[in-house]
């Protein structure tokens, strides 16, 4: 069976995960991408309760330059069998290619081994994120109530269940054009929420150091609060939903604002905001199924009036579009023969 992603499990990896899921042979399973598949890595057996050898058996699996996928087995039970944690290591320092390609073939991995026996999915980029602590922590923030603190957001699982890609290693070239920065997890998180309308306004920015794309700001914005929301000295990328009335409909539309404010800012500045722009969106739009209605490029937050909003997002149609008017014919019949000579020239008269 074929993937979105083009990688998939070898033969090798899909016996581990069937004795995996059937028996108590394995604790701990390490998934690389060699040679455009999935891969085993190393794997691990259990010794004592999941829980007093979780930092000894997973710490050391992780490389502090290269992603990779965890399975840690559980010591309880679904009606499935034994449940598992997946984790999901992507370090800071890691090429962005890898990072590109382990985040879009996750959903792959997931679908291989089973998602029904998954308890639990972590992202993380550091090690306090994924050993026991962390997943302790993960597990506190689950469980309190909404809303939560941004340190208890940072540690939220990042749920891309429904995240269809057409990411692959023969195709990435083609499909994000660009520098694909990866983006950090709070990023994705708000941009989840904002999918699911628990917030109406994200705003982006890039790390220039450690090449990511990073949150800045998710305040709740109505539309005469946007001009506010657009810095004067350097670039943002904005994600906005527009409520509005159209035809005596209300919609919901998703407008996406690429605000540079021209030579202010740095031409470093301008060439990496403006070659992350289209990866960005189209990650948003591919794994993330936010469907954007209109993009926008801007250079200050004046021009966005709720007039220039509403004729971009319902530009005026032109149904019949005035062909060249050719001169009319004569009516009826056709008119008369032309003269294009004088009488008598060349000719006898009879």
């Amino acid at each position: 069976m074929s993937h979105q992603t083009g990688i998939q499990a070898g033969e090798d990896v899909k016996d581990i995960f069937a004795n995996a899921k059937s028996g108590d042979q394995y604790r701990v399973l390490k998934i690389v991408i060699e040679d455009e598949q999935l891969a085993l890595g190393e794997t691990r057996q259990a010794s004592t309760t999941w829980d007093h050898e979780y930092d000894s058996l997973v710490l050391p699996l992780l490389e502090d330059d290269m992603p990779c996928y965890i399975l840690y087995r559980l010591d309880s039970t679904n009606n499935q069998g034994y449940e598992w944690i997946f984790l999901a290591w992507s370090p800071d320092h890691a090429p962005v290619r890898p990072k590109m390609l382990y985040a879009a073939t996750r959903a792959t991995l997931k679908k291989e081994f089973g998602g029904g026996h998954i308890k639990d999915e972590i992202f993380g980029n550091t090690r306090d994120e994924v050993c026991l602590r962390g997943y302790q922590k993960y597990l506190m923030s689950q469980a309190a109530p909404l809303p939560l603190t941004t340190a208890e957001e940072e540690l939220r699982k990042i749920k891309l269940n429904q995240v269809q890609t057409d990411i692959s290693v023969d195709t990435k070239q083609q499909t994000l054009q660009g520098v694909a920065f990866p983006m950090h997890g709070d990023a994705v998180e708000a941009l989840e929420r904002f999918r699911d309308k628990k917030v109406n306004y994200v705003q982006l920015e890039i790390d220039f150091e450690k090449e990511l794309i990073r949150l800045t700001n998710t305040d709740p914005t109505e539309l005469k609060d946007l001009p506010k929301r657009i810095p004067k000295d350097t670039a943002r990328y904005h994600f906005f939903q527009y409520k509005h009335s159209h035809e005596g409909d209300y919609l919901e539309s998703t407008v996406f604002i690429y605000s540079m404010p021209g030579y202010k800012c740095s031409i470093k500045e301008r060439m990496l905001y403006s070659s992350c722009k289209n990866p960005l969106v189209d990650m948003v739009e591919n794994n993330l199924q936010v469907e954007i209605e209109k993009k926008l490029e801007i250079e200050n937050g004046e021009e966005l009036t709720g007039d220039f909003l509403y004729e971009e997002v319902h530009p005026k149609q032109h149904a019949h579009k005035q062909a060249f008017a050719k001169p009319k014919g004569p009516t009826g019949k056709r008119g008369g023969r032309r003269i294009t000579r004088q009488p008598g020239d060349g000719e006898e008269d009879d």
